[in-house]
């Protein structure tokens, strides 16, 4: 996907007015020039911002079954990604999960200076977040499946959606926590890079436990 076939994809798919649009350019230009200051995103996806990052946060939105409502929390959000593309995209409430200080000062900087009035930070540990009962939890690049859902269970519920980019070792890191897991939870390739895959779980427990709420 080109930088022009991802702006493309982006205006069939989401209602992006003008004012969408300066936010997503201004964040493209915020997260560029942050590069100088630490390691946000892969030196190599530098001149495709837009393919890499912007359609590949904004495709987890249509893996959303929860009629884009409720809490979306973003785990380990480092560079803003998806979180902020979500906060940008939509009005529903956005929670970044951050716990290393250079970054946290950045995604708070993104919320202000885009005046996100949707999106808060917390900054701390996953496991130290107060307990939630997010519609939605992302995570890009955050943890091995396993680790990932015993750190983040008590922000969920039953109805809980997790949206989870996993790149070429979803299946394998699937596979592997299913002994530890249960729920329900299916794979969907990638639109940006056929080779990359995202999980999808719903009614996540540990197993042997009942449901949740």
């Amino acid at each position: 996907m080109t930088e022009d076939e991802a702006k493309t994809w982006l205006k069939a798919n989401f209602d992006v007015p003008r004012e969408t649009w300066a936010r997503l350019d201004g964040y493209v230009q915020m997260l560029l020039a942050e590069m100088d200051q630490q390691n946000l995103i892969a030196e190599s996806t530098r001149e495709h911002v837009w393919s890499r990052h912007i359609v590949d946060s904004a495709q987890l939105m249509k893996l959303d079954g929860t009629a884009n409502e409720g809490l979306w929390i973003d785990l380990g959000s480092g560079a803003g990604l998806p979180a902020i593309v979500v906060a940008i995209l939509s009005e529903r409430p956005v929670l970044m999960i951050e716990s290393r200080r250079k970054r946290i000062d950045f995604l708070n900087r993104l919320v202000g200076e885009l005046s996100l009035n949707n999106a808060d930070v917390y900054g701390g540990r996953v496991e130290s977040a107060p307990a939630s009962e997010a519609a939605v939890i992302s995570a890009r690049a955050y943890a091995p499946l396993d680790r990932l859902l015993s750190s983040a269970l008590h922000l969920s519920t039953d109805k809980s959606l997790w949206i989870l980019p996993k790149g070429r070792n979803a299946q394998i890191e699937l596979e592997a926590a299913r002994s530890s897991w249960q729920g329900v939870f299916h794979v969907e390739r990638s639109i940006t890079d056929p080779e990359s895959a995202i999980i999808i779980a719903r009614s996540v427990a540990p197993r042997g436990k009942k449901g949740r709420k």
